[in-house]
């Protein structure tokens, strides 16, 4: 790759109202920079839904990253409607509940306030240093390699994550597996929240 010049958007606030503004930027730069492999965390599925209006499967491997089942406890099953997630599998998208690569039992022990582990600390750098949204990038750019859902690693991904609901943060990222997290590199940050 030679030189890369980009005009970078950063929003004034996080949340939800920078949606589609962070959805077209990726869709811009996927375009501009020839990404065909996009992935994006999507809690409910409503980021998944925007990305299926912009991105075709048919042209793009679209890879949706959405919280396992039981994240939140063992009362809810499942934050994302199991028909909507269908629903987008046969219109070509690929899906993933997975364990975040950020947290698994790590989580488990630090909700019961054990003492922090490693890989909670990176994440918790990553947030607070960053973004809510550049810590979700970097997460599910790992969690679809490890899930077998990027068929090159040669080849750069955009990922779109955000703060809670809502996408907020656009990166270009080298993906890499988890065990080989060290060779993961965040080429660009196309938007983000201040």
């Amino acid at each position: 790759m030679t030189d890369l010049k980009l005009e970078v958007t950063y929003f004034e606030k996080s949340g939800p109202e920078n949606l589609d503004k962070a959805m077209a930027i990726a869709k811009h730069f996927a375009d501009e920079l020839q990404v065909k492999d996009i992935i994006l965390a999507s809690t409910t599925g409503t980021t998944a839904k925007k990305a299926l209006d912009l991105f075709d499967p048919d042209m793009y491997n679209v890879v949706v990253i959405a919280h396992s089942y039981y994240f939140v406890n063992s009362k809810v099953r499942q934050e994302f409607d199991e028909d909507l997630l269908k629903e987008l599998q046969q219109k070509g998208l690929k899906i993933h509940l997975g364990t975040h690569s950020m947290s698994g039992i790590e989580r488990g022990l630090r909700i019961k306030k054990e003492p922090w582990i490693f890989v909670d600390l990176v994440a918790r750098l990553l947030r607070k240093q960053f973004s809510d949204g550049i810590k979700v990038c970097i997460e599910i750019a790992s969690m679809a390699v490890d899930a077998g859902l990027i068929p090159d690693l040669d080849r750069d991904v955009i990922c779109i994550g955000g703060s809670g609901r809502g996408a907020d943060t656009v990166c270009l990222i080298k993906p890499a597996p988890t065990s080989e997290f060290d060779k993961l590199r965040v080429k660009a940050i196309l938007c983000k929240p201040l």
